[in-house]
């Protein structure tokens, strides 16, 4: 076998004949992927086994970790110094579990991380006493993954499809690690499209940053979407961070067995821990799913401690506890390159129109794009996602626009680009085709107005919120304070936003005094605020289906209702 299609689904068979009754299925993949990292590790090291071994005792009494000089000496990246691998193992039946957990020990530090981080020791011991380990081994061992049999490029492709198949059976938590594949391809192709020309040149090196990077899929994606559609001799560096340990190992061991760099991936939480605080260390391209709606509070006391700090990743402002994913955009906002980067964020709603002016969502959305960093928000299909139906939106920030881009944003419209699939993955009951994801790239490229694109200036997003007194009247007359001034009645007060391109006197009289002669603005409670709504500022200019577009469509229903009633009947 060496077409990745029959290897899948080989070993996909293996759950069956080995892990049914004894795991859930949505623990399938917590074994057969590691088991499957521990093969293509062997099959790397093969013939090698013994000059590692060679190397380890000669070095053991000398150095507690030999792992760096057997890298070094024979050119390494990991290493194994047991005496056994998967096929050895099952020549000692009766000493297997004892000898696996020899093996495994035996790995080099990068690989005892991934191991830990998986959890794989509890599910030897279930597999062993319920005599399944051995059968496991068994199975794994007749699958060669060797470099020269099985490439880099298949085995990635192996694990991608296994990974998917995984996330489908565990459909209710899958969207916390795995973004659906239509969706990352559409985020890359946007955030790369604009830089076709400057990705072209020989010669070119790169990095793309995940800062939530799940189980890898983004940064996988978006190297292979370069090399395929722009420069397939460019040089691309990834990196990533990821909170949830055994996500992290997936990732990770990802990047061992298609010969990416591991070390580039680090665990922890990148809002209290960021693996990458060096105030060097920038990125060219950087894209993200963050979770949606998650809160923050458990890190809340760090953060803000941040947030005052003046040069802090947080220090514009912090968004409500409830929701951190504006928190995501400030931290990769704090990574870009003087020369330009450019990010590509998927978000829900919230981070839109979230918060009133003065809210830290505002002061946030106004720092970005009164530093012109928004280039681009489109709107996604909802059902969109294994785990939840909601309408989420594509963020495109950059702090080196082209020329046409500065001072402007487009709003896409990409809601109904979408096909319906034919069985539903939890939520997910929607996909975006090839077709339809380069007519959104094309209408982003192209950058102009047309039924799916609008184009405002930046100012066009901001409001000044004023406050609209009315007199308080008693018996008839106005209450005045000691000045001569009229007091203002509580109950009377509203609130009016005033667009930034209007003069808000000439806006208060055009359209306040004429309706409540008597009103006056509270200067002091003036307050201007940033939203991005998609209501106000794109749908309103949808033109509205007519009463007899509306009507046609419920005789349709009701006589396709009579005729459904009569074969009842019948």
């Amino acid at each position: 076998m060496t077409n990745h299609n029959e290897i899948s689904s080989f070993i996909w068979n293996v759950c069956d004949d080995v892990l049914r009754g004894l795991f859930k299925q949505h623990e399938y993949g917590d074994v057969i992927l590691p088991f499957l990292v521990l093969r293509r590790l062997d099959c790397v090291l093969d013939g090698k086994k013994e000059d590692i071994i060679k190397i380890h005792q000669e070095y053991k009494d000398k150095f507690e970790d030999t792992s760096k000089i057997i890298h070094s000496k024979l050119n390494l990246k990991f290493s194994n110094y047991s005496r056994y691998d998967l096929n050895r193992l099952k020549q000692e039946p009766n000493k297997l579990s004892d000898n696996f957990y020899d093996y495994l020990s035996s790995f080099s530090t990068n690989v005892q991380d991934i191991i830990q981080n998986f959890g794989l020791q509890k599910h030897i011991d279930k597999l062993d006493s319920n005599d399944k380990l051995y059968l496991l081994v068994e199975k794994f061992t007749e699958v060669n993954l060797h470099p020269n049999v099985v490439d880099n490029h298949t085995m990635g492709q192996i694990f991608e499809e296994l990974l998917r198949k995984f996330s489908e059976m565990s459909n209710e938590t899958s969207g916390e690690h795995y973004t659906p594949r239509d969706v990352v391809r559409l985020l890359v192709s946007l955030v790369f499209s604009q830089d076709t020309e400057k990705l072209s040149q020989p010669n070119k090196i790169l990095s793309i940053y995940d800062p939530c990077c799940g189980t890898g899929g983004m940064l996988t994606i978006g190297k292979e979407w370069l090399k395929k559609n722009i420069n397939e001799k460019i040089d691309v560096n990834l990196f990533g961070q990821e909170l949830n340990p055994q996500t992290y190992s997936i990732c990770k061991s990802d990047f061992l067995i298609t010969d990416e760099q591991p070390d580039n991936i680090k665990l922890g939480s990148t809002l209290t821990n960021d693996q990458y605080s060096d105030g060097s260390r920038k990125f060219d391209y950087m894209i993200t799913n963050p979770p949606f709606g998650v809160s923050w509070k458990s890190e809340q006391k760090k953060v803000v401690n941040e947030s005052n700090e003046d040069n802090g990743r947080f220090s514009v402002g912090t968004p409500r506890v409830s929701d951190g994913s504006l928190l995501f955009l400030q931290h990769m906002i704090s990574k870009m390159e003087t020369q330009g980067s450019r990010i590509g964020v998927v978000f829900n709603g919230s981070p839109l129109f979230t918060g009133d002016s003065g809210s830290g969502e505002s002061e946030i959305r106004k720092w970005i794009i009164e530093n012109d960093w928004l280039e681009c928000v489109v709107s996604l299909p909802d059902q969109l996602f294994f785990n939840t139906g909601i309408s989420t939106y594509i963020w495109i920030v950059t702090n080196k626009k082209n020329k046409t881009r500065e001072g402007k944003v487009q709003l896409i419209d990409g809601s109904s680009f979408h096909k319906s699939m034919k069985k539903s993955l939890g939520s997910k009951r929607k996909f975006i085709d090839v077709e339809q994801r380069d007519d959104l790239q094309k209408i982003y490229t192209e950058f102009k107005e047309e039924e799916f694109s609008k184009i405002f200036d930046n100012e066009f997003f901001g409001y000044t919120k004023v406050t609209i007194e009315q007199p308080l009247v008693k018996d008839g007359n106005v209450v005045k304070d000691k000045k001569g001034n009229p007091k203002p009645d509580p109950k009377l007060r509203d609130n009016e936003r005033i667009p930034l391109s209007e003069d808000i006197k000439e806006y208060f009289d055009r359209e306040v005094k004429p309706h409540l002669p008597n009103s006056w603005i509270d200067s002091n409670k003036s307050k201007v605020g940033y939203e991005i709504n998609f209501t106000k500022y794109f749908y309103q200019y949808k033109p509205l289906r007519s009463l007899k577009e509306i009507t046609q469509d419920l005789l349709e229903l009701e006589k396709e209702s009579e005729v459904l009633l009569n074969q009842i009947i019948d």
